[in-house]
């Protein structure tokens, strides 16, 4: 296993340092993150860093409510925040609901306009006036926004067997491709997630294995320059008192320490709810 920093976005992270406003910042003035040792250097600064999460500014209408919700986080001293990156519907809505892909065996089609990839495109702007950096997801295990039923619901299939599905993960790439062309030059953006708590309940861990090899692949030949993460659990993280206690164990198809040695994951995540694993 290599050794890789470890992101823990499971809980929301404190801070202690407060500023009275953002610093303006042009899309120059930052650099691309990377790994240093066992921290992150960030704009020429090697440590750790507070973060945390907000699924929903994704779906957000109004600029000035995106600009509350940053300016919140640069008076926090919070400096990474991690986003979805989508939404995948398999019915468009009305005018005036945030979706960022239409999924179809007939032909999908992915939403570039003002209620879809545009608010993407204003959420790294104005993170990049403040200098927050940005971990933007591909897609959800879950069924929230859409998530690997969608696919399922579009192209047939089992959510179990979405990670080999042909025609999903072509249009899987397809949106990649579509996201990662539109931020590849922006030092905004922190890391790319090939998605939100990926699971394959009684599968091989071979499965999200290879999977994570083949798509980390194609993401690095798309972009060099930033990061990129599974976006797991923690699975299989060594150190339980026995390996068959279910965070430690594999049964969801997941393996920490195996999916570190993939070369071009750059870092781990583990996700923490102490309250609903107290037995664990």
């Amino acid at each position: 296993m290599r050794g890789l920093p470890c992101l823990a976005l499971g809980l929301l992270a404190a801070a202690g340092s407060v500023f009275a406003s953002p610093v303006e910042r042009s899309a120059s003035a930052g650099t691309f993150s990377s790994v240093d040792g066992l921290k992150f250097k960030i704009d020429g600064q090697t440590k750790y860093f507070a973060g945390t999460n907000s699924y929903w500014i994704s779906f957000l209408t109004n600029n000035a409510d995106v600009d509350l919700v940053l300016d919140h986080l640069v008076k926090s001293g919070l400096k990474i925040l991690r986003i979805w990156g989508f939404n995948d519907v398999t019915r468009k809505p009305g005018a005036g609901t945030v979706y960022f892909q239409f999924l179809s065996a007939s032909g999908s089609q992915i939403n570039t306009g003002a209620d879809g990839l545009q608010r993407l495109d204003y959420i790294v702007s104005a993170a990049d006036k403040r200098g927050i950096k940005l971990i933007i997801n591909f897609v959800n295990n879950w069924d929230d926004y859409g998530g690997m039923n969608a696919y399922v619901a579009a192209f047939g299939g089992t959510k179990e067997g979405w990670y080999t599905n042909a025609k999903a993960q072509a249009q899987y790439r397809a949106y990649v491709q579509a996201v990662v062309g539109r931020f590849k030059n922006s030092t905004a953006v922190f890391a790319w997630q090939l998605a939100n708590e990926p699971r394959c309940k009684g599968c091989s861990t071979d499965v999200i294995y290879k999977w994570a090899t083949d798509v980390s692949k194609y993401i690095k030949s798309l972009d060099a320059n930033h990061l990129v993460a599974l976006g797991d659990e923690g699975f299989g993280l060594p150190g339980g008192t026995s390996s068959t206690s279910y965070p430690y164990g594999t049964s969801e198809g997941v393996d920490f320490v195996k999916n570190l040695g993939i070369q071009t994951l750059d870092f781990g995540t583990f996700h923490m709810y102490p309250q609903s694993c107290e037995s664990c």
